[in-house]
């Protein structure tokens, strides 16, 4: 009897197992493949300067979470990273000992968090469904390219979209059973969230929010049964979470004569004229870094970034229904089929669960709460004037999954729905790997790969990690010379590329590779120049988002 239920336990957990091994496979196969994207020189160079140097300075407009954790293998002098700034970006220009070792071990460490993000979605819809449900989620995020992408390159989105999702996961799990305990595991989960992403405050109140007003009965109005101490606790555990990822450092503002001074540790002072206020002052603040950040966030958005979708260039962003056609295009159909019918079960309150230790009623309003995460991520994403990418909705990506498991209380009801369900893990499988292991370029399945830039470019399909395929096409074609218009932040050179730079409105003959986002001219003082090449079409493509062109005279 016992070696049949530990036969059984083992079983349970082949699945799991081989479903995150798969995901593991495809991550190593992006990271030795891809070359550095456009922000991970930044994020390497600031997560260095972080640990070498005890200062937070260098393009502080992202919280230093990730920069620190994937910087960790990077800390011996003999890696080193040089990032030249310029007017409107940046550029790297050397990479040492090689710009592939470096990246592998600095992207393996985000690596870690998508294998973390891969069981906190499973065990969640365990606990929430049933273990179907939890494997049927699974499936979907380990074929998923968007997390396949985005925890294999040294960026921030990745842990944001995973703190977000474990904070509104935790605070259900705290709902049940609000001890001392689960309280402080929220607050780390908030603190940590806080330090991922500077998209995080919001979600940081709703989570304070919830706090204040649940009880395991429900949403009290009564503000004297509000959770007043819990809510406290775990926000002073979160501010200090945060502290601590600043180094404990703290900051002197000070204003005098019309002058608004700041001090920040291992930096030198910054110095505003012409403050209006006659206040003169001086305070200090604890790991003042972070509200520098914040309001350099909030005022990049109020000017916006240039962007391009469906066909047309703004400088300024701001397309309300960017991030809706984005999901539409970006996300695999299956995921967002199964995601929309979850949605709707749930909204028609005719979702049915397996799981008996979790009343149909509370089940619900769980989700509902859970469900508010998303919905104001993705409102205030629509709102924005950041168009740049699906990777900056990423977070809520994660509770899709979860609506998509959910899909299999149904379906177990009948056999042949849950066969429907496995085939449809399958079919979504071969959509992701029509891409690989070029996955930062996917693109449903209505949409042909030759034509996706005349829809989005930049991180939605061509992030800069194409330097690798150029540098095997010089190879395979010796004998050609070869011209090329690169988007991305890495100096070709330093991948050992010897092609020549072909400029706006350059006309040459001869092999012409060309970046996707280049082509749509989004970042570009003409927008229109390269598109010249266009008359010498069909090209060839390189890695999903590059284009080969043969000019002749």
């Amino acid at each position: 009897m016992r070696a049949s239920s530990k036969r059984r336990r083992g079983l349970r957990w082949f699945l799991p197992g081989f479903l995150l091994l798969a995901y593991l496979a495809q991550c190593a196969w992006f990271i030795r493949t891809q070359s550095v994207t456009f922000d991970e020189p930044v994020d390497i160079a600031g997560g260095l300067d972080a640990w070498r140097n005890n200062r937070f300075e260098q393009w502080n407009d992202h919280t230093p979470l990730a920069r620190l954790w994937c910087t960790l293998p990077l800390l011996a002098e003999q890696w080193q990273i040089d990032v030249e700034r310029l007017p409107e970006a940046w550029r790297a220009t050397r990479m040492e000992p090689a710009p592939e070792p470096l990246a592998q071990r600095a992207r393996s460490m985000n690596l870690i968090l998508g294998l973390i993000l891969g069981c906190v979605l499973w065990t969640t819809a365990r606990r929430l469904f049933s273990e179907g449900a939890a494997n049927l989620a699974l499936g979907l995020f380990c074929f998923s390219p968007s997390m396949i992408a985005h925890f294999s390159v040294a960026t921030t989105d990745g842990v944001a979209a995973l703190l977000i999702f474990a904070a509104a996961a935790q605070l259900v799990k705290w709902r049940k059973n609000p001890s001392a305990l689960h309280t402080a595991h929220l607050g780390l989960l908030l603190g940590l969230m806080l330090l991922a992403k500077f998209s995080a405050p919001v979600m940081f109140v709703v989570a304070i929010g919830w706090m204040l007003v649940l009880k395991q009965e429900g949403v009290v109005a009564n503000p004297r049964r509000w959770n007043w101490g819990k809510m406290f606790a775990a926000a002073v555990v979160a501010v200090l979470v945060v502290w601590a990822g600043y180094f404990f450092h703290v900051s002197r503002l000070t204003q005098r004569n019309g002058q608004l001074i700041t001090t920040f540790p291992n930096r030198p002072d910054i110095t505003y004229t012409g403050v209006r206020s006659r206040l003169n002052f001086s305070v200090l603040v604890p790991a003042g870094e972070y509200l520098e950040g914040f309001r350099t966030v909030v005022r990049h958005n109020r000017h916006g970034m240039p962007a391009f979708f469906l066909g047309k260039l703004t400088q300024a962003g701001g397309w309300k229904s960017y991030y809706p056609v984005v999901i539409l295009l970006k996300w695999p159909t299956v995921v967002l089929i199964l995601c929309l019918a979850g949605l709707a079960l749930a909204g028609s309150r005719r979702l049915r669960v397996s799981n008996d230790l979790v009343p149909n009623d509370l089940l619900l309003n769980d989700l509902w709460i859970i469900s508010s995460f998303p919905a104001l991520y993705l409102l205030l994403a629509v709102f924005s004037r950041f168009d740049l990418g699906e990777r900056h909705i990423l977070a809520v990506y994660p509770f899709a999954l979860l609506f998509a498991g959910a899909v299999w209380e149904r379906a177990r009801e009948k056999r042949a729905a849950m066969v429907l369900l496995v085939l449809l893990v399958a079919v979504n499988a071969a959509d992701a790997l029509r891409y690989a292991p070029g996955y930062l370029s996917y693109f449903n399945i209505f949409v042909r790969p030759a034509e996706s830039y005349r829809l989005l470019t930049d991180s939605n399909l061509d992030w800069g990690q194409g330097l690798l395929a150029v540098r095997q096409y010089e190879r395979d074609h010796p004998a050609e010379q070869i011209w090329l218009a690169y988007f991305g932040s890495v100096d070709p050179a330093v991948y050992g590329i010897k092609a020549h730079p072909l400029g706006e409105n350059e006309r040459v003959t001869g092999t012409v590779i060309v970046s996707a986002t280049s082509l749509s001219g989004q970042f570009l003082k003409d927008p229109g120049g390269y598109r010249w090449l266009l008359r010498y079409g069909p090209p060839e493509m390189l890695d999903h988002s590059l284009y080969v062109f043969r000019v002749s005279n």
